[in-house]
């Protein structure tokens, strides 16, 4: 997708959740749009933000993240290894329903992200059984990347 139109598809979602458009706001998410499918720190996302605007601050961006999460335009992930990660939600599907988990190679720490939802049948099974209706889920699967058990053999 061309960035003026990601530009523009960001600028709505940020109206259609009643939040001003700010540069700082566009700049997070047009970097996390941008490298979709890696799971970005607030340091990786204030690197790459910073290169083309010096003067915006780490406390900005970490604002600027926390203020997208609360408004569900962008998924936190916690890995387990002391670092909270960050990636555009779906916003180009127009859903926002998290809807892939993650692999996590235990020898060189790749994570892979796996896109098959099979969970959607439990999360009905247990809204009938007990009425809790499940928002999002987060399942994440640890062991060993293909490159590293070839390694190993």
């Amino acid at each position: 997708m061309e960035q003026k139109k990601v530009q523009e598809l960001l600028k709505a979602k940020l109206k259609e959740k009643g939040l001003k458009v700010t540069h700082q706001r566009l700049l997070v998410l047009s970097v996390l749009a941008e490298n979709s499918g890696r799971h970005m720190t607030a340091e990786d996302i204030y690197e790459l933000v910073s290169e083309n605007y010096p003067e915006i601050g780490l406390a900005t961006v970490y604002r600027a993240l926390q203020l997208l999460w609360d408004m569900q335009l962008v998924d936190r992930i916690n890995l387990d290894d002391g670092c909270v990660r960050y990636e555009i939600g779906h916003l180009f599907e127009g859903e926002m329903k998290h809807n892939h988990h993650h692999l996590i190679c235990r020898t060189c720490k790749k994570v892979i992200p796996f896109g098959d939802d099979l969970l959607d049948e439990l999360e009905s099974h247990i809204e009938e059984a007990t009425g809790f209706h499940v928002l999002d889920h987060e399942l994440k699967f640890y062991g060993q990347c293909k490159e590293c058990l070839k390694k190993e053999k």
